[in-house]
């Protein structure tokens, strides 16, 4: 079988793009608001207004989507979380679920 034959059966096969997951920050009511906004600002990098939409969204309907990514970005994501509420004596929950995109 020649290189370009090779070549040629490599670029046919379709990769699969990343699964993609969810990173969410649970409520319970413990936690201050300012520190769950700081959270989303520091480690999402997210815009105040933003931060706080999330924030609500997590205070009144119990959780709330901090945002989307691959499987290692999520876990370490959540693990920054889970580490500066611990730190800072909050009780703060962080999950990542697998999203179906």
């Amino acid at each position: 079988m020649s290189s370009t034959s090779t070549h040629k059966q490599i670029n046919k096969q379709k990769i699969a793009p990343p699964k993609k997951y969810g990173v969410f920050l649970l409520n319970d009511h413990y936690t201050p608001m300012d520190f769950v906004v700081n959270i989303l600002q520091e480690i999402f990098r997210l815009p105040e207004e933003q931060a706080t939409a999330i924030m609500l969204e997590v205070h009144h309907h119990g959780k709330g989507l901090c945002g989307t990514y691959t499987r290692d970005i999520a876990e370490t994501k959540q693990q920054q979380v889970l580490i500066l509420a611990h730190d800072a004596g909050h009780p703060l929950m962080c999950t990542i679920e697998e999203l179906s995109i």
